[in-house]
């Protein structure tokens, strides 16, 4: 596997500030950026109908006739962006390639050869959360490298603290990243990720771990007692103990500890306001039936407004 960041790009805003921050991401990795670009061959059935509007023939007419290559005009789109990330990213080397098929699995095809896929995804205006679409849903779900999904609009100064003016800016230091950390059944591959993307930005890391009350809290209660502290105390430690090992092994990278009863996702979403990169896991399940992403997970694709890295595992 030749290692490289690779993005999908369709023209489309979301897409460019995915490809953007795939950028960004390829110069502190060191590695090549790839652009993939999908285009979907004339579904047969659509081939052979005999009446068809003339908007629908002009948009399949981009794309090639009956499975043919598409028309010329339509790599222009990878093209121009990569002759644009070359200029505004010195020093990445950008390689673009062209792909027949459904985005689904090309994107799926091209995650197994990288270290890193970004995709985009769209804001829902007025409501308050993202669209994580078929096709990101569908790689996110059965991709077994990290996805990172990137929002329509993102700008590298939204990652970095703004200046002592308050103005954004790319020059200030990154915001810190931030972990959501099951501590049920912590991942190495998750956390090593995150501390990874800590100390290529050489900011810290938020670890954020929620818990709910177990049911005998209600029970004590009715008792007269109230183990809020001991529980909240006992989760703390755990969340220490979880992280020991790591302090030594990333030394230069300060952790921010936050244990907080209530709603993972809440937490997660809340800390990713001011954060630079958002990372969490996802449980490899091999079921070719459905999409299996998780509650969490699926919560902050939605929700947060940093980027977010989705890291599968077993």
């Amino acid at each position: 596997m030749s290692r490289n960041v690779t993005v999908g790009l369709d023209g489309s805003p979301e897409s460019r500030a995915a490809a953007e921050w795939a950028a960004r991401e390829a110069k502190l990795r060191g590695l090549p950026l790839k652009i993939v670009h999908v285009w979907e061959p004339v579904p047969v059935p659509m081939a052979q109908a005999p009446l068809l509007g003339a908007e629908t023939q002009a948009h399949w007419s981009e794309r090639g006739e009956m499975g043919a290559p598409p028309a010329e005009g339509w790599g222009r789109i990878p093209r121009e962006a990569a002759e644009g990330l070359r200029l505004r990213h010195p020093g990445v080397d950008v390689t673009m390639e062209q792909v027949s098929g459904t985005p689904v699995d090309v994107l799926n095809a091209a995650a197994k050869d990288a270290d890193v896929l970004v995709l985009g995804s769209r804001g829902l205006s007025g409501i308050g959360g993202f669209l994580v679409g078929s096709v990101g849903s569908g790689v996110i779900a059965h991709a077994e490298n990290p996805v990172v999904l990137v929002r329509a609009g993102e700008q590298a100064a939204d990652e970095h603290e703004k200046d002592p003016s308050g103005i954004p800016s790319a020059a200030t230091v990154f915001r810190p990243v931030v972990l959501g950390l099951d501590l049920d059944s912590p991942d190495d591959t998750v956390i090593t990720f995150a501390f990874e993307e800590a100390a290529r930005r050489a900011t810290a890391l938020k670890v954020v771990a929620g818990w709910n009350l177990p049911p005998y809290y209600v029970y004590g209660l009715a008792a007269g007692a109230d183990p809020h502290d001991d529980i909240s105390r006992e989760r703390a430690a755990a969340l220490t103990g979880a992280l020991s090992g790591w302090r030594q092994k990333y030394p230069d990278v300060e952790i921010v500890e936050m244990s907080r009863t209530g709603s993972p996702a809440n937490h997660l979403v809340d800390a990713a306001r001011e954060a630079s990169l958002v990372v969490v896991g996802r449980r490899i399940r091999r079921s070719p039936f459905g999409a299996h992403i998780g509650p969490v997970t699926h919560a902050v694709l939605h929700h947060a407004t940093a980027p977010v890295a989705v890291v599968a595992h077993n």
